[in-house]
């Protein structure tokens, strides 16, 4: 998974170079160094919205990979289609810093982040059926494989919730991607009730 960390950490480096950009092109106008950061809120907002989004991920990824050790041709494959929406990710946001809330923009980066959570519910549901692909093949390895299926599952569904809210209320855009916080809470309140 070394490949996937870098790629990862490609790409969320590749987000702060159009903010790099900026400098120059401020100086070249003769304009105040305080405007690279005053004149380019929405960039710098959406910069850091998708660094917080790929770190999220890549973090759920790594979660998600920590006990494989063995890979499938079909577990690759997706793991592919992950990296992809990755590797886009970038050009949305650079976009969503120039366009602001258009539609166009918003609809590509909520269809760049489906398709990657789609990409991994598929990675999950194949640890789930296939569990020697698992470091432990035990029950406790298999309930954590449900549980983190179950809460990518919920995940898609308040994603797709999240792009519908954001394609009929343009004023709450991105605000809607806040639906993402539900799922894990949902998951944990589970477990406490099944605990007692």
């Amino acid at each position: 998974m070394l490949f996937t960390d870098a790629v990862t950490a490609i790409s969320i480096t590749l987000l702060i170079l159009p903010l790099v950009d900026l400098v120059p092109e401020t100086a070249s106008a003769h304009e105040h160094a305080s405007e690279v950061i005053t004149g380019h809120f929405d960039q710098i907002w959406s910069f850091l919205l998708s660094f917080a989004v790929i770190a999220n991920i890549w973090r759920e990824h790594h979660r998600t990979f920590s006990s494989v050790t063995k890979l499938t041709r079909a577990l690759t494959m997706w793991n592919m289609g992950w990296l992809l929406s990755v590797v886009v990710l970038p050009l949305p946001t650079e976009m969503l810093g120039t366009f602001g809330r258009d539609r166009f923009v918003g609809a590509f980066y909520y269809a760049t982040l489906l398709a990657g959570m789609v990409c991994r519910t598929a990675m999950l549901r194949i640890l789930k059926t296939t569990p020697a692909l698992l470091e432990e093949d035990g029950e406790a390895a298999r309930a954590r494989t449900g549980d983190l299926y179950a809460e990518s599952c919920l995940n898609v569904l308040a994603l797709a919730i999240a792009f519908a809210i954001a394609l009929a209320v343009p004023v709450l855009q991105y605000y809607s991607l806040l639906l993402l916080a539900a799922p894990p809470s949902l998951m944990r309140l589970r477990h406490r009730r099944a605990a007692r």
